[in-house]
């Protein structure tokens, strides 16, 4: 089978290999977008697709916008392949590129259809508190991912992961179902199902607003803020931004769901929920684990923090780096 295959960032790296990997499928060309600059000096960085392209030694395309680029839309017809593939491009094709390939355009998508459609499936996946997350394969149209579905995968999440672990898991676990739904669909052992517009939920792009910390939020609400727009989200202390990385949430509800190093110290955990101050104020600070956060409802373990400039560090070391104290607050950045 000859397909294109369009794709840009480290998401779509495995899917990429998978077909690769696979002797039935022969990957004609890439398309990805277009070198960005970066750094003080602006240099020009190709994307972690194009660089696993490059290294493949395979034909690479880079239009700045692919519906009105004449010379990639003619390469494309002249390449005359089977299936084009299509995992977090960036971009959106027009209906002239999904009629080019016999067997239509098949996008990876990172949620389990029709939920979450849209550019951040994965991120507002976790901000939700999702325990189960996936990848389907669809038909491509017109609309934003409203394509007929194909085939879908699943995994469930840990209390704990967030959306660059989950990620990895579900860019793995996409290739592996592009490749099975390629060689079903050639075959015709696949039935394309319509997806139910009105079960459809959204992801849209995330903004800087999204990654603020309202201490008044319940603490299950804040952890699943902070894991799932990982690493960005930001609150104030002292008057210096700070980036809170990882969090546990304390209580009855997520004793079982939490690694053996705070089961040891259940008890510990149990006199903690006595505290009270107001939301953001520091309540306690454990030993070796950091400090704990009253929220608007329950409590929360900062267990990795980033100070501006600095690099990540654990809760406990960031406790005693900045010499934090009982009562201190932390506030909306």
């Amino acid at each position: 089978m000859k397909v294109v295959f369009f794709g840009t960032p480290n998401f779509a790296v495995p899917t990429l290999k998978a077909l690769l990997d696979n002797s039935t499928i022969d990957v004609l060309a890439v398309v990805t977008q277009p070198d960005k600059p970066k750094g003080r000096g602006k240099k020009l960085i190709p994307s972690p697709v194009k660089e696993l392209a490059i290294e493949q030694n395979i034909t690479i395309l880079q239009p700045k916008r692919i519906k009105k680029d004449t010379t990639s839309l003619q390469q494309l017809r002249e390449i005359n392949a089977d299936a084009f593939v299509v995992t977090a491009y960036g971009q959106i094709l027009s209906e002239e590129i999904l009629n080019m390939p016999r067997l239509g355009c098949i996008n990876v998508h990172g949620s389990i259809l029709p939920q979450y459609r849209g550019a951040a499936p994965i991120q507002w996946s976790l901000y939700n508190g999702e325990s189960v997350v996936g990848v389907t394969t669809m038909l491509m149209d017109v609309g934003m991912d409203t394509g007929a579905m194909l085939l879908k995968a699943t995994t469930p999440v840990g209390l704990l992961e967030n959306a660059e672990t989950v990620g990895e898991r579900l860019a793995s676990l996409g290739g592996e179902l592009l490749v099975e739904t390629l060689l079903k669909w050639e075959k015709g052992e696949i039935t394309a199902t319509p997806q139910a517009d009105q079960e459809a939920t959204y992801a849209p792009l995330i903004k800087k607003a999204d990654y603020q910390l309202d201490w008044s939020k319940s603490a299950i609400e804040l952890h699943n803020q902070i894991r799932g727009f990982y690493p960005n989200c930001t609150t104030s202390l002292r008057g210096e931004t700070l980036k809170i990385l990882a969090t546990v949430p304390l209580g009855k509800s997520y004793w079982l769901q939490l690694p053996s190093e705070y089961q040891q110290t259940r008890q510990q955990w149990d006199n903690l929920s006595q505290e009270t101050g107001q939301a953001g104020e520091i309540v306690a600070i454990v030993k070796k684990f950091g400090a704990i956060v009253q929220t608007g409802e329950g409590m929360l373990l900062l267990s990795q923090v980033q100070r501006s400039g600095k690099r990540p560090q654990s809760g406990w070391d960031f406790c005693n780096g900045m010499r934090l104290t009982v009562g201190e607050k932390l506030i909306v950045d």
